[in-house]
């Protein structure tokens, strides 16, 4: 389980005084803790890679946001953007720490072609259809890289 080893890592990053480490475990920790409340009960391995994969998404989406806030007018310099853009890259890769490796593409497509031949999907209205059943074959798969895909295959 995560949770259960997450405070000795913040303890070594403390000790090794890894800053940006040290509040990327912290807040992982939180998030840990506000789903186990929510829930009220001990979090599954499952629960707690959902939580990783969800902390990993608010960064990539920050990232994202950042990317495209470049070249425009903002408060922000330049420099303070790419700044913050490499410590969310920094506390991604310590959460991609948690994660198992990600299916590659062959594989995420083969799946998408067995999910639209057992469902029959024909059209987008299926598209639903399809990314549930993948998302079931395949949770840790990013959610917009099957819609793509699935997109893709019909239209």
């Amino acid at each position: 389980m995560i949770a259960g080893k997450l405070q000795q890592m913040v303890g070594e990053a403390m000790k090794a005084h890894d800053e940006l480490r040290t509040s990327t475990l912290r807040l992982l920790s939180s998030a840990f803790n506000y789903e186990k409340i929510e829930k009220q009960y001990e979090l599954t391995q499952e629960e707690e890679l959902a939580v990783v994969r969800k902390q990993a998404k608010q960064r990539k989406d920050s990232i994202e946001a950042l990317r495209q806030a470049q070249g425009k007018p903002t408060s922000s310099t330049e420099e303070e953007i790419q700044g913050r853009i490499d410590r969310e890259e920094a506390e991604l890769k310590i959460l991609q720490e948690f994660l198992p490796p990600g299916m590659d593409e062959g594989e995420l497509v083969k799946l998408v072609d067995e999910a639209i031949s057992t469902i029959g999907a024909k059209s987008l209205s299926d598209m639903g259809n399809v990314i549930g059943m993948v998302k079931s074959k395949a949770p840790g798969a990013e959610g917009g890289k099957i819609a793509e895909l699935v997109k893709n295959k019909l239209s």
